[in-house]
């Protein structure tokens, strides 16, 4: 029998970052009775952390029923794979090869669903945020890397998730001296517009760069452009783009004005500025999408719902 203080069944739930794992347990995505991060160092010491936190949280209000881990990629998604489970080679130093699933499962005696941190914030916005009612969505983030991930899934046979960072960009010629931070492409998006190419380009964060600083329209030409390229290949009815780096609230505005610019009048429904403001958005649960899309996954599992992508 479950014990929960409030006689509901209780779920945890883990959003894998490449700067910090936030865990949680809790009745639902909107109700969590405890949250904390622990820094994402390596593979071994970060799960071990993660571990501790739920045994101390069950103590304090019962067992869980299932876990929702939503980790940075590339992941093994398919179950029928011999890797499932298994982080695949990844920028992240130490965590290619590591089996992320296992030891949780294992040390806590609860199942465990699994998915990419933006394929569950995707879901959790679709479902609870800014994508509420749209046919479908796609979620960016941009932060320590760059993912997207679509809703609802078109098939759920497939190579694998969505890699949607790692495409490459047609490159802005006042930045022709940078290689590119991503360890398998150089200027892919993730090389050129993630937190870790800015830092590299000018040691500090977006945000902390001159308000007329050419390094907003830069990486929001190469945002824009990557919105323009999902628009153009997926279709979607809205594309909602979270992370670090669009903290600044100038960003959100910029990457809508390079999209434009990109498509260049080329999809009617997108012309209008107007329409542009509504086809790209905010992420409405803000830095929880996360983490509410892992307690979905949690609860899915649970009721025998849970689809893996």
């Amino acid at each position: 029998m479950l014990k929960s203080v409030n006689h509901a069944p209780l779920f945890g739930a883990i959003e894998g970052g490449g700067t910090k794992f936030v865990c949680a347990v809790g009745t639902s995505p909107t109700s969590l009775l405890e949250c904390a991060s622990v820094p994402t160092t390596n593979a071994a010491d970060t799960l071990d952390a993660c571990l501790r936190f739920f045994e101390v949280a069950q103590r304090n209000h019962g067992e869980i029923a299932a876990l929702g881990f939503a980790c940075f990629g590339p992941l093994e998604l398919r179950p029928d794979a011999p890797e499932f489970g298994h982080m695949l080679p990844t920028p992240k130093a130490g965590w290619s090869g590591i089996n992320i699933a296992a030891p949780l499962r294992n040390a806590l005696g609860v199942p465990v669903a699994l998915d990419t941190d933006v394929g569950a914030a995707a879901q959790a916005e679709w479902v609870l945020g800014a994508g509420q009612g749209e046919p479908s969505l796609v979620y960016v983030t941009v932060g320590t890397g760059i993912g997207g991930a679509m809703v609802p899934l078109v098939a759920n046979t497939r190579l694998m998730h969505a890699e949607m960072g790692h495409v490459s960009l047609r490159r802005d010629v006042r930045d022709a001296g940078f290689v590119g931070t991503c360890p398998f492409h150089g200027d892919c998006a993730e090389g050129l517009a993630s937190g870790p190419a800015i830092r590299a380009r000018w040691g500090c964060d977006l945000e902390q760069l001159s308000a007329d600083h050419h390094g907003r329209d830069l990486i929001a030409g190469y945002l824009g452009q990557l919105a323009a390229c999902i628009a153009l290949m997926l279709s979607p009815t809205c594309i909602v783009i979270g992370g670090g780096v669009m903290s600044d609230p100038s960003m959100l505005l910029r990457v809508r004005t390079a999209t434009r610019e990109w498509l260049n009048d080329y999809l009617p429904p997108l012309r209008d500025p107007a329409a542009m403001h509504g086809y790209i958005r905010a992420p409405a649960l803000g830095s929880r999408s996360a983490i509410a899309g892992a307690m979905l996954l949690a609860s899915a599992q649970a009721d025998g719902t849970y689809l893996t992508r």
